[in-house]
């Protein structure tokens, strides 16, 4: 166009026509340059350009902490850009959760968040103060894996001689739990439906609670992770009768599944998933998602976890969605089958 111009300009025979040629194509040049800098400074710059929040809603030092700081720290160097982890406790998670779920969708406050909180809750808490859709699915984390224990003083060694038991005393065996509506609960209460027999809950306020309890014979049994039920295991004061997952535990091999006593559609397992307040753009998610799946590859970090009890998961934001689709499902049938509320 400047050539086509340019000769126009050099045709024209009147001096006026060629000075107000030159003013346009001058103002043409400088109208294009403005506009092209303009162009350049809208666009945002890559992500993360600031430090990113992992909001953690339980209390420091627990699992949930420890994978969450581990992850930052992983995502801290693969993008130079400080990751920083903070503790909103209260409320069963639900506080740090909902502060996600109302945060900025820019993907610098991100929450760890656990199944029961994600897939559970929605349920079983009518008056919740976020939606589901008020997230955005990231990546899976990590599992952990929960294993069905009683007091070694219980004379049965099998899930198939605790339910003989369990129907010969109908709603004299119990078992324990850290909470109402927690995994653990879900978990008992499953077993009660695809057994059909009936057991008596025992709520606590706590792990460690429920646990003395239960290696104290106070009450029968429990669903508990791998991680807390593992010294007392070896210890000879729990033994294990069923590990609540697809497959067999690597640490405790010799234990067969729930699954594998009879009830091939059992499943109670623990997961702790990242996700972004709902509307975080797609390319941010995924980042973030590229960036967890090469920390869970770490060696030194799958080993950090296995002392935890828990094993390292990652994948892409649509396997994580899938997943939490398929748990709201399973968990959703338990609770209004067995009519769970709470107080």
């Amino acid at each position: 166009m400047k050539s086509v111009v340019n000769a126009a300009v050099k045709s024209a025979v009147n001096p006026d026509i060629r000075r107000r040629a030159m003013h346009c194509l001058f103002a043409c040049a400088a109208a294009c340059a403005t506009w092209l800098g303009a162009a350049a400074h809208a666009q945002p710059p890559a992500y993360p350009a600031k430090p990113v929040r992992i909001i953690v809603p339980f209390a420091a030092g627990g699992p949930a902490d420890v994978l969450a700081r581990a992850t930052g720290e992983g995502i801290a160097r693969a993008t130079g850009q400080s990751v920083v982890v903070e503790n909103k406790a209260g409320a069963a998670g639900t506080i740090g959760v909902d502060m996600v779920a109302k945060a900025a969708p820019d993907g610098y406050t991100i929450a760890l968040v656990p199944v029961g909180n994600i897939a559970v809750n929605p349920t079983l808490m009518p008056n919740l103060p976020y939606k589901q859709s008020d997230l955005a699915p990231v990546a899976m984390l990590a599992t952990a894996e929960n294993v069905l224990v009683i007091n070694a003083a219980t004379p049965v060694r099998s899930v198939a001689e605790l339910l003989k038991l369990a129907a010969q005393k109908p709603g004299e065996l119990s078992f324990a739990s850290p909470g109402a509506g927690s995994q653990a609960h879900l978990a008992g209460e499953l077993l009660q439906l695809d057994a059909n027999v009936k057991l008596n809950h025992v709520p606590y306020k706590g792990v460690s609670p429920a646990m003395t309890d239960v290696v104290g014979g106070q009450v029968t049994m429990m669903f508990a992770q791998l991680s807390a039920a593992l010294p007392y295991i070896k210890a000879g004061k729990l033994r294990a009768l069923g590990v609540a997952s697809a497959k067999r535990s690597t640490v405790l091999p010799d234990v067969p599944t729930i699954a594998e006593q009879g009830f091939p559609k059992f499943e109670a397992v623990s997961w702790y998933a990242l996700m972004a307040p709902a509307g975080t753009p797609p390319e941010v998610v995924r980042k973030l998602s590229q960036h967890v799946d090469a920390v869970l590859a770490d060696a030194a970090l799958k080993e950090k976890l296995a002392t935890l009890g828990m094993e390292a998961a990652g994948g892409t934001p649509q396997q994580l969605a899938s997943t939490i689709q398929q748990e709201s499902a399973r968990w959703a049938g338990v609770i209004r089958q067995r009519r769970i509320t709470i107080d």
